[in-house]
């Protein structure tokens, strides 16, 4: 059995501990916050340029302009979105998982992008080709970060060294839910409801190519920038609620150690005492 001074010891470690992933509990939830209004006021934006260019999509072809264009086969591309930092909970273990059974499960020749190191580090650990690596984007993501990527994903696909991109990453649901989610950029998917859609009733000025010579980069950079934040406002939650886990596990284990230092601070002086009383009785 351990000494009082082990258990005091065990005691203290734990409560340095606490405290600190109390106080990471408290800094992810106030960064929660401005996490999530940031993903919930980019999605209509984003939603609503969906509808716009599946619309279009189902109207146009890639004359009108390569992005439109669907490609038979091809190498593939994932855009793959993680995080930087640990201590995040199950947060990078379920995407990487899930990137994992999509890559089984459409086998085929691809190469991925990886925004955030953990799941860079794990794509080399399985042997996937990388073709780039982006750092996140810090706290506070803005539009303008993502720009080379969206530019270096556009320009892949023109160049057509890809027929096929998508993005990975965590949808944020809820405080509690986190979903890994893939989604389809280029092509850009033709929306299956083509009722109402008004054909080449669609005006374009100056002309359609010139529209979609600007809107279509727009609409990558778009959703990967909702990717990005989406990915961040997961990773506080998870962050949060495994904090707030670590810290209630903390405090169960404090309750338990001083458990056991006071029964072995009773037995201790249980002992004294009987050492005493055998000694008064041996003179």
């Amino acid at each position: 059995m351990a000494s009082q001074r082990d258990i005091r010891r065990r005691i203290g470690s734990v409560k340095n501990i606490k405290q600190i992933t109390r106080a990471m509990q408290f800094v992810a939830a106030s960064k929660l916050k401005r996490a999530q209004d940031a993903t919930l006021a980019a999605r209509p934006y984003s939603e609503k340029l969906d509808e716009v260019l599946a619309d279009l999509a189902a109207v146009l072809s890639g004359d009108d302009h390569p992005l439109l264009a669907e490609r038979v086969g091809g190498k593939r591309l994932i855009v793959l979105v993680t995080t930087d930092r640990p201590l995040a909970g199950p947060l990078n273990t379920n995407i990487v998982r899930f990137v994992a059974r999509d890559i089984i499960d459409n086998p085929g020749d691809l190469a991925v992008i990886t925004v955030g190191r953990k799941g860079r580090d794990a794509m080399r650990r399985t042997g996937v080709p990388l073709e780039a690596h982006f750092a996140t984007f810090g706290d506070r993501p803005t539009f303008a970060d993502v720009l080379p990527l969206a530019r270096l994903v556009t320009d892949d696909y023109l160049a057509e060294t890809y027929g096929r991109v998508d993005v990975i990453y965590s949808h944020w649901v809820s405080t509690l839910v986190q979903r890994p989610t893939r989604l389809t950029i280029l092509p850009i998917p033709a929306s299956e409801d083509t009722e109402g859609i008004p054909g080449n009733q669609f005006i374009f000025e100056p002309s359609a190519s010139a529209v979609l010579e600007q809107l279509l980069p727009r609409y990558v950079a778009t959703r990967i920038f909702q990717a990005v934040l989406e990915a961040k406002a997961s990773e506080e939650s998870s962050r949060m609620v495994a904090m707030k886990n670590a810290t209630e596990n903390a405090e169960e284990l404090i309750e338990d150690l001083t458990l056991s230092y006071n029964k072995v601070r009773q037995a201790n002086i249980t002992r004294e005492m009987i050492e005493i009383a055998s000694g008064a009785n041996a003179r």
